[in-house]
């Protein structure tokens, strides 16, 4: 197979210094809905070819910019107390924060930043490489998921501290509506890849797993790049993480609450709400999601949170906490004590985890931050 690159930014590849596979089977093809003229351009060709493209410098950068917040408990967080001297509160209130994954905005420098966008438009000059089309499904698939959380990873990073991304703007633009991204000399903005290009085109409804939004309430980030390969294992990941966390469903006496995202989708995936969203949901969801399914009767879309997936809630705290290591050392880097508390939640939710012998993902809590020596694992086993 051909693997279609170039050469990373340097400073894409340097991301690594700031951190101290199962294959899935293709999307099948089902009967796309209509295309709107101006986006026909991208609907899949039959008869692929065997091109690809190589995205793991993406991976790279996932790998030592997320952290994964473990498996839901289905336990909302308390309100934490705020930061020592002071009655502000900062950081990450919400009740979804231990949830989903997180990007270390935080910790990037004016280069890093300036890697995404240079990123970005290769992922868009390749376009005019290869034609995009006549790759295969999960290929294409790959292509515009990555092109499209690089996007957004990428305009959250140039606008960072920011708390919600959806209150962004890119040229006067909500950052969903904005036109940045141009392929084929059409210019796209994050929402158009999601409903003009894949939607339309992809017709299971896993794949809206694998669109980060920026938002604490949306599916999580990967720690790895979409490609042909692990892109049905990586969607069914998400799909099934989303599906079984709080923010996506949660039950309010006879009703089935669920996140605001499936009604948006609901025109391509779920014409007829209640039936067919609580037939997805069903398979994806475990025991106790099961039971919410089959004691309410009624399903409303109202679950939302659109403060920022990050470590640091959007914001730069003055105040700051030495931090140990795996060993109880103390190391020399500093963090926020929002941060420090936030992280100190997570391991205390991990260790409940162990102590209660869950079983399926394992996330480990080991974490490296900037200062510290890199993960030598990607942090999750099967």
């Amino acid at each position: 197979m051909t693997r279609h690159t170039r050469p990373a930014p340097r400073a894409l590849t340097a991301i690594a210094a700031l951190a101290a596979a199962a294959f899935g089977a293709p999307l099948a093809a089902q009967e796309p809905l209509a295309v709107e003229p101006q986006y026909r351009t991208f609907v899949p060709k039959e008869n692929p070819n065997e091109d690809g493209i190589d995205y793991s410098i993406w991976t790279e950068a996932m790998k030592n910019l997320v952290v994964s917040m473990g498996p839901s408990l289905r336990e909302g967080a308390g309100r934490p107390d705020p930061s020592f001297g002071s009655r502000r509160q900062y950081g990450h209130v919400s009740r979804y924060r231990l949830e989903g994954s997180r990007v270390m905005f935080s910790f990037l420098d004016d280069k890093v930043i300036d890697s995404f966008t240079e990123y970005r438009r290769d992922l868009e000059a390749t376009a005019n490489k290869v034609d995009i089309q006549k790759l295969s499904r999960n290929e294409q698939l790959a292509y515009w998921i990555n092109l499209h959380n690089v996007a957004v990873v990428e305009q959250i990073a140039k606008q960072w501290p920011v708390r919600q991304p959806r209150e962004m703007e890119v040229d006067g633009v909500k950052l969903d509506e904005a036109k940045f991204i141009t392929v084929e000399g059409v210019a796209l903005s994050p929402r158009d890849i999601r409903e003009k290009i894949v939607y339309p085109n992809w017709r299971d409804p896993k794949v809206i797993y694998g669109f980060w939004r920026g938002e604490i309430g949306g599916p999580s980030i990967q720690r790895e790049a979409f490609n042909a390969e692990n892109v049905a294992r990586l969607l069914e990941k998400g799909a099934s993480e989303f599906v079984n966390s709080l923010r996506g469903t949660e039950k309010s006496g006879d009703t089935l609450e669920v996140s605001e995202l499936y009604k948006e989708a609901a025109p391509f995936y779920f014409p007829d709400f209640e039936n067919d969203l609580r037939a997805h949901l069903r398979k994806y969801a475990r025991p106790e999601v099961i039971a919410i399914l089959d004691d309410t009767t009624a399903t409303r879309a109202s679950i939302r949170e659109w403060d920022i997936a990050d470590l640091a809630g959007g914001v730069r705290e003055p105040t700051y906490q030495n931090i140990q290591n795996a060993q109880g050392q103390q190391v020399s880097f500093r963090i926020p004590q929002s941060m420090a508390r936030l992280l100190a939640q997570r391991e205390q939710k991990f260790q409940k985890i162990i102590r209660e012998g869950r079983t399926g993902t394992i996330t480990f809590s080991n974490l490296s931050l900037p200062g510290e020596e890199g993960e030598e694992e990607d942090g999750e086993v099967k």
